[in-house]
């Protein structure tokens, strides 16, 4: 059995306002993925503030949708009472699920801005997206958040609030499944010839297939628990794994 760390949400604490690791983590994963595709971008003929135009509309589609997202799927009687807490979000609660909407239909808008293919900005994003997701799930290990369940392996762990019993670092196991696996399959993938949007459907392939399994070692959320043996994530998953796979089919044999 390891012991948890007790690692500080708060990275700086100024006083007047904190920046906590959870923030950083999106700044970082976005960053760090616009640098990936920046060169790429100025390639269709874009200019600089078109991107930056482009990217906040990117960003805003994540936050939106991952904030009413959580609300709507994970804690909908909560937030039907209490409605004006929606855009707390210092109080945690984004869903990933609901952000991958908010990310489709910015994309949507984004491609009409830029006059360019919606599959070809679709598959570009879907390169560097395991990158935001790698440090989100270290910034949710930080919390002591989304804790695994009891477990007798001798890397568990007990968790802040959730008991003396150790249990998977489930998070750990994200970051690197959903992270670093899903980063290497991605661009492995996108070395090969595929139709526009193709790669985009394996992340969602990818993505829904490994989050799938691996939430079997993550504690279902309390408000819900388990719906016929699954988690309300695993659920997701399963619809993306199937909506991915339509596309496959349906773009391998589109002429787009």
């Amino acid at each position: 059995m390891l012991a948890y760390p007790s690692l500080d949400p708060v990275a700086l604490d100024l006083g007047l306002f904190q920046i906590r690791w959870y923030g950083l983590a999106y700044l970082t994963g976005i960053g760090l993925g616009v640098a990936f595709l920046w060169r790429q971008w100025r390639g269709w003929g874009l200019t600089p503030s078109t991107i930056w135009d482009g990217v906040a509309a990117i960003v805003m589609g994540i936050l939106l949708g991952g904030r009413l997202g959580y609300c709507l799927i994970y804690a909908t009687s909560y937030y039907a009472q209490h409605p004006w807490e929606i855009w707390f979000v210092w109080n945690g609660g984004m869903s990933f699920h609901g952000g991958l909407m908010g990310v489709v239909v910015a994309v949507w808008w984004v491609s009409k801005q830029w006059k360019c293919s919606m599959w070809k900005l679709v598959d570009s994003l879907a390169r560097v997206t395991p990158i935001g997701l790698f440090f989100g799930r270290i910034a949710n290990f930080v919390n002591a958040e989304l804790m695994g369940r009891v477990t007798s392996v001798p890397w568990g762990m007990p968790m802040p609030h959730g008991g003396p019993l150790p249990r998977h670092p489930s998070t750990l196991y994200e970051a690197i499944g959903e992270g670093l696996v899903l980063w290497v399959l991605l661009w492995a993938l996108s070395r090969m010839t595929w139709k526009d949007g193709q790669v985009g459907a394996w992340f969602l392939v990818g993505y829904g297939s490994i989050r799938f399994g691996i939430e079997f070692t993550r504690e279902p959320d309390a408000q819900l628990g388990l719906l016929w043996g699954l988690s309300m994530g695993q659920w997701w998953c399963l619809g993306m794994v199937l909506i991915g796979g339509v596309l496959l089919k349906w773009l391998g044999r589109s002429n787009r």
